[in-house]
């Protein structure tokens, strides 16, 4: 893995994590799979000398780093993570309105913060942690923490089916719909309450939550190498015009769209039907 260039830097001199870590994805184990969707596993390359730009992806996950668990909530803007060449990292990333059945708290209450995770699990969170540490590897670390969290979920609630349904009507791809009036009437919520259970289940409100889940289509478009040309993937994604697109992208990643496309790998397309620039 390549060092980072200037080009590939934003302002705060990071680099997009999706270009200089490998990530891998494992199911949780049955007693987890109510509220945790999936456990990621991530190895920061060898020689990679900048700190590694982590966006927003409207999830909320609990980290290890193989001395600390911390919480990781809704991210509003692009964060930076300062981790070693060769660092490796695990995360249990939580359903949709799930983790506040663990956390017993409001995620707006978390917004853009990184926690540890005694603070909310208290003396069973600090003995987690220090058992994951003494483990032997990194195999039985993953086990412990598997094993402790679902101790900690036997008992918590299931999230809202209303909350469920917000989030999966707000990501679909094409679907940019944020009028908090309709969405309020499909949930059978008033705005109000819909407002107010959003802010906690999600740490945004619907119309910040839909623009986020946007942005994550956009990224997802370019993992998979989708070449087309950047202002018909903003037509695609439902973004008002190219310009829109490249304020939202930079908001949510400290990178112009461009950018983003090349530091993760995807074939650049030409367009002879437009010639804005991002």
């Amino acid at each position: 893995m390549a060092p980072a260039d200037g080009d590939q830097r934003n302002d705060r001199g990071g680099v997009l994590a999706d270009a200089v870590a490998r990530f891998g994805r494992l199911a949780p184990r049955p007693a987890l799979r109510g509220h945790v969707e999936a456990i990621w596993r991530s190895r920061v390359g060898d020689r990679v000398d900048a700190p590694l730009v982590i966006v927003p992806d409207a999830r909320i996950d609990l980290i290890w780093t193989g001395s600390q668990l911390f919480v990781a909530g809704p991210d509003t803007s692009p964060a930076l993570a300062p981790l070693p060449p060769g660092a490796r990292v695990v995360g249990f990333q939580f359903r949709p309105a799930a983790a506040g059945a663990l956390l017993r708290a409001p995620m707006h209450a978390l917004r853009d913060a990184r926690v540890d995770f005694a603070e909310f699990a208290g003396a069973a969170g600090r003995d987690l942690a220090a058992r994951a540490a003494d483990a032997s590897d990194d195999a039985a670390a993953l086990s412990i923490l598997q094993d402790g969290l679902a101790r900690l979920l036997a008992d918590a609630p299931a999230p809202d089916p209303r909350l469920d349904a917000l989030y999966a009507r707000l990501q679909r791809a094409g679907d940019g719909e944020s009028d908090l009036a309709r969405l309020a009437r499909a949930a059978g919520l008033s705005e109000r309450s819909l407002r107010r259970r959003s802010l906690d289940a999600f740490g945004y409100g619907p119309r910040t939550l839909a623009r986020i889940l946007r942005f994550g289509r956009f990224m997802d478009a370019l993992r998979a190498r989708r070449g087309e040309p950047l202002a018909e993937l903003a037509a695609t994604l439902g973004y008002a015009d190219q310009a829109h697109m490249s304020r939202e992208v930079a908001a949510f990643s400290g990178f112009t769209p461009s950018q983003v496309r090349r530091q993760l790998g995807a074939p650049v397309a030409v367009s002879f039907k437009t010639h804005r620039r991002d």
